[in-house]
């Protein structure tokens, strides 16, 4: 159980980097591929945004790797509990808000490491 939890935690953290890559470094190359609905010109006038968004995605990503590093079990769980309701939340707006892909990206995966944690 544990080799599974913390292989989705790892899974997560790299979405994640990966989000702080596409938001913040290739917004307007890699973002209109991603994002398909979206106006080719709106990813100029939202390059700064999408930035602000990617650097959050960053903490998030540091956050669960930083879950993975502490020695202390419990401590260590509950970093990852923290981080990973933060990521489901965020995913859980993200479908609301944007589109229901993110509930599958990003929220879903969270959701289930954290019903690993809380089950073993």
């Amino acid at each position: 159980m544990l080799i599974a939890i913390k292989s989705l935690i790892i899974l997560i953290a790299m979405l994640h980097t990966y989000f702080l890559y596409l938001e913040m470094f290739a917004w307007k190359t890699r973002g209109p591929v991603v994002f398909k609905g979206l106006p080719l010109e709106s990813f100029e006038t939202t390059k700064v945004m999408a930035a602000n968004q990617g650097l959050y995605n960053g903490f998030l990503a540091a956050g669960l790797v930083w879950s993975l590093l502490i020695k202390d079990l419990v401590w260590s769980e509950n970093v990852g509990i923290f981080f990973l309701t933060c990521v489901a939340v965020a995913g859980i707006y993200g479908a609301l808000t944007v589109t229901k892909k993110i509930f599958y990206i990003q929220a879903l995966p969270a959701i289930l490491a954290l019903i690993l944690i809380l089950l073993k």
